[in-house]
């Protein structure tokens, strides 16, 4: 059974949701609905899914921009599920952080399968959750961060960026990668934004700021985390 996973659908189409809801429900999901995109990015940060569905046609916002949206923060599998079935929107939602793109009308077995493999796949990713340098440590799985035991308060896209490049200790990560990962392809010549983000975290992680050893400039290219 899957009582402890929870599957957030946003989705404005009532007959998609019932059919949504018996599907996941007969299936052991506990399941949570949102008919538009706001109403998603405060449903998916209430209850904490561990997968979104998502339409790509809702009424107060493009699924693609939305998409964009939940990957400043949101780092659990999203499934897009619509009708719109061209190559260009399909290489757009994967490009923009979506896991996997099914289309309307749907198999309901093969819904399932690839919501299975997606929280699998999810799950092996957090099987080495703590990580520790010095006086500082970081638990990927519960997403909390501290310094001489202190717990440091990062706000969701400090603890994306942070966790991204924890994950890849050692290895240089450019500005495009690091802009794609985590504000989306529109960002990747926004470098000032990584220049801020990085800044921040050094005032919060570092012993001296001015001379970081844990977040690591590669000049023109990017930073790493630790040697």
């Amino acid at each position: 059974m899957n009582e402890n996973e929870t599957i957030l659908i946003i989705d404005d189409e009532v007959q998609i949701r019932r059919l949504l809801e018996i599907l996941l429900s007969s299936n052991g999901y506990n399941t949570v609905f949102a008919s538009c995109g706001k109403e998603g990015i405060t449903s998916a940060a209430t209850h904490h899914p561990s997968l979104i569905i998502l339409d790509l046609g809702l009424p107060d916002i493009d699924g693609q921009q939305l998409l964009i949206k939940l990957r400043e923060w949101y780092t659990k599998p999203i499934i897009v599920l619509t009708v719109r079935n061209s190559e260009d929107d399909i290489i757009s939602a994967l490009d923009k952080g979506a896991n996997d793109y099914l289309t309307k009308p749907f198999r309901s077995g093969e819904l399932l399968a690839r919501i299975r493999t997606a929280i699998r796949l999810s799950s092996e990713k957090e099987t080495s959750a703590v990580f520790e340098s010095g006086s500082f440590s970081i638990d990927l799985v519960n997403h909390v961060a501290r310094k001489n035991k202190e717990i440091i308060k990062l706000t969701a896209t400090e603890f994306s960026l942070l966790s991204l490049l924890v994950k890849n200790q050692g290895r240089v990560l450019t500005h495009q990668f690091l802009l794609k990962e985590i504000w989306g392809y529109s960002y990747l010549e926004q470098t000032q934004y990584l220049r801020v983000f990085i800044a921040q975290l050094r005032k919060k992680i570092e012993d001296d700021p001015a001379k970081p050893e844990l977040l690591i400039t590669e000049s023109g290219i990017g930073y790493r985390f630790g040697n």
